[in-house]
């Protein structure tokens, strides 16, 4: 947190969008320009990535054709609070991506915690990093890569493309919908105070509750079966012995 210890919720005024062409990370550059003084709202876009990211290091294929978006918050809410953050953030990308699916497609749901899948298939990747910056603000970015049009090769998880299922819209077109859902999304979270709301409309649109699945941790997998999400937004996993894990990170996969 700052040292004044306040955070404000933001209005859509306050969100700023600068396209880029190329860009190493749309992450870093965000950080670059929190250091130097850039305001909470702050997007940034880029047609390619020439050094991108993923979860615990991992490259992030970043080719012309798909979306590359970075949204800077700076002391977004109270520590203890951030941790709903994420689905507040899967939440407001399900939406946008939705909005620009045809009719006949599939579902658009989310992979706990934040990855987005049409038809059982990852169509998207979120990363969120923060730090403290020299002044003493919490600055954090999102970071959103959703396959538009071009697949990365295929890692842990099958992947697809919007086009894949019909999807017509531009990046350009879907990043519209995700700067409106995004400031409406993150004016409904509040700070963390509106929680309940999103894990509401997070459950709504969750893929694989109720079904078996396996959680690779970092050092073993477990399985179990999806009970859903407890109030701070943590996997229920039942386990064959009849008790509840409770776990705060991982990678989940079906059947």
């Amino acid at each position: 947190m700052s040292g004044s210890g306040t955070h404000r919720r933001l209005s859509l005024d306050d969100f700023r969008h600068e396209a880029l062409a190329d860009v190493g990370s749309t992450n870093t550059e965000c950080l670059e320009r929190a250091r130097k003084g850039a305001l909470s709202g702050l997007w940034i876009t880029a047609e390619r990535q020439t050094g991108g990211r993923g979860r615990r290091g991992r490259a992030w294929f970043s080719e012309p054709g798909n979306l590359y978006a970075s949204l800077l918050l700076i002391d977004p809410a109270p520590m203890d609070r951030l941790g709903s953050l994420p689905l507040a953030v899967a939440v407001a990308v399900q939406d946008a991506v939705s909005r620009i699916m045809p009719p006949d497609a599939p579902d658009v749901l989310i992979k706990w915690p934040n990855d987005i899948l049409v038809d059982r298939r990852k169509v998207c990747g979120i990363l969120i990093e923060g730090e403290t910056l020299p002044d003493g603000r919490h600055g954090l970015v999102i970071g959103i890569g959703i396959n538009v049009a071009v697949a990365p090769d295929a890692g842990l998880y099958p992947v697809a493309t919007l086009r894949d299922f019909g999807a017509a819209a531009s990046p350009e077109e879907l990043f519209a919908y995700l700067f409106q859902s995004m400031a409406e999304t993150l004016s409904l979270w509040d700070g963390g105070r509106g929680i309940s709301a999103i894990m509401e409309r997070w459950k709504r649109v969750a893929g694989g509750i109720g079904e078996n699945i396996t959680v690779n941790l970092p050092d073993r997998s477990i399985s179990g079966r999806f009970s859903g999400i407890d109030d701070t937004g943590l996997l229920k996993l039942e386990t064959d012995d009849g008790g509840t894990r409770l776990i705060a990170a991982g990678d989940v996969f079906f059947g």
